[in-house]
């Protein structure tokens, strides 16, 4: 019994330190600058909306209840900090699966920072993912063990061409910790499954 409270207590301590929680949370009335990635008090996820007033010459944006549900993350108002981290921009409108078809932005995702420190980012890109037959925890292994690889080759193939007298970590390369992601990198991660993207109705 002492040990599954301790496991809630923790919890609960790592949503307070990456989001901001709230009582009372309804998308309508939500500054526009919060809206994007917070959840209402009711359990359902805000929406950033753009809309046109004054016969089409006036953009407007607003915050609106979506149809997705995020119940065990209530009243929550992501945190700078995880935008940051996970790669994300409070000025995106509607939730939509199609980012994670960019490499940048799911190396980001999978980063430690965001997938190990921001659970209600990586509840939200679960769900997304699984709803295009993707399991995002299998996809960020293959992320991470692909850029495991091609470090390791980078690496040999710079030691290749300082030759065996040079010592890699005099090299100014040796300190790099990630390379820009390749073509072959990209098509390996479209291979994982993530078929064609639709935008949710």
């Amino acid at each position: 019994m002492a040990s599954k409270n301790s496991m809630l207590l923790g919890i609960m301590l790592v949503l307070c330190a990456t989001s901001t929680m709230a009582k009372n949370i309804e998308c309508e009335n939500m500054e526009v600058s919060k809206c994007a990635f917070a959840v209402s008090s009711t359990g359902f996820r805000c929406v950033l909306e753009k809309t046109l007033a004054l016969r089409g010459r006036l953009e407007v944006q607003t915050c609106r209840t979506s149809t997705i549900t995020a119940d065990n993350f209530n009243g929550t108002v992501e945190s700078d900090e995880c935008i940051i981290s996970c790669g994300l921009d409070r000025t995106s409108f509607g939730i939509s699966s199609d980012s994670l078809l960019e490499p940048h932005f799911t190396d980001k995702l999978c980063s430690d920072e965001c997938y190990h420190g921001c659970p209600n980012i990586i509840d939200l890109y679960f769900n997304l993912a699984a709803g295009e037959g993707v399991f995002l925890p299998k996809m960020c292994e293959a992320k991470r063990g692909s850029r495991r690889r091609e470090m390791t080759e980078f690496r040999r193939t710079m030691v290749a061409v300082a030759g065996p007298e040079t010592s890699l970590a005099a090299s100014p390369w040796a300190s790099m910790d990630s390379v820009a992601a390749s073509p072959e990198q990209s098509v390996e991660f479209l291979g994982l499954g993530l078929g064609p993207v639709q935008p949710p109705m």
